[in-house]
């Protein structure tokens, strides 16, 4: 199964242990984490289910193009890191 890991500075605001969840694509892979943890979802996605603007994901060291679908497949040994933009100076 694949493996989310979330970055430290999300989990300063929403719990997200790494996971090992099921799925082919990000979207089912992130559809399971979020079942399980539904704070995350809200925000990690805006209300329709795209990627918000401040997240990144990579799929085995490459970063997830398609935002809103999130159609990118995910081997059964693949890893998802899901990460917050940081901004500033």
């Amino acid at each position: 199964m694949p493996r989310v890991v979330f970055t430290q500075n999300i989990q300063r605001h929403v719990a997200c242990p790494e996971t090992d969840v099921p799925g082919s694509t990000v979207r089912e892979v992130l559809d399971a984490v979020f079942a399980e943890n539904p704070s995350a979802r809200g925000y990690v996605l805006d209300d329709q289910g795209a990627l918000r603007r401040h997240m990144t994901v990579f799929v085995d060291g490459t970063m997830v193009r398609d935002r809103t679908r999130l159609a990118e497949p995910v081997g059964p040994a693949g890893t998802i890191h899901v990460f917050q933009a940081l901004s500033g100076g």
